[in-house]
């Protein structure tokens, strides 16, 4: 067996091994999975929704604290209650009766200017209980403030 007759089988045979791998190749299944693009697009998108998620999550537990934070009591028949209760407080405290109708508070402010702490403190619960614009009556009344220095005060609280 010389030379040329190894040519003239092996080469068919090569030729014909390359023709089969390649028929085999091109009917073999495609991998149905994600290129690596749609993978990152894919994973991109459920970071986003999440982001997305947290943040409005963040967004309705902050609005939760606000409106707790400055709405006042749900219960309107008690915060009625103590809503005049602490009127009547002021006004004792102050040396005024209820009914009377003198237009001020004479313990108010002490005799150095500063304000009655129990004054203030009353004041103080006026705001936290959702009562801002009577605070800044009963403390105009009070003192004899004009409206910017009151609100400005009770702003302050």
């Amino acid at each position: 067996m010389n030379l040329g007759d190894v040519l003239m089988i092996g080469l068919p045979l090569i030729i014909l091994v390359g023709v089969l791998w390649a028929l085999s190749a091109a009917f073999k299944p495609r991998d149905t999975g994600l290129s690596d693009a749609e993978r990152y697009q894919h994973e991109l998108a459920v970071r986003s929704a999440a982001h997305q998620a947290a943040q409005a999550q963040a967004a309705l537990a902050a609005r939760a604290r606000i409106t707790a934070a400055t709405k006042p009591s749900q219960n309107e028949a008690q915060q009625t209650q103590q809503v005049e209760q602490n009127r009547a407080a002021l006004q004792a405290r102050a040396g005024k009766s209820p009914s009377s109708g003198q237009a001020g508070y004479q313990g108010a402010v002490l005799p150095n200017g500063q304000l009655n702490p129990q004054f203030a403190l009353e004041l103080q619960n006026l705001v936290r209980s959702g009562r801002k614009i009577e605070a800044i009556k009963v403390l105009r009344q009070a003192t004899h403030s004009d409206l910017l220095t009151a609100k400005n005060y009770v702003d302050r609280l």
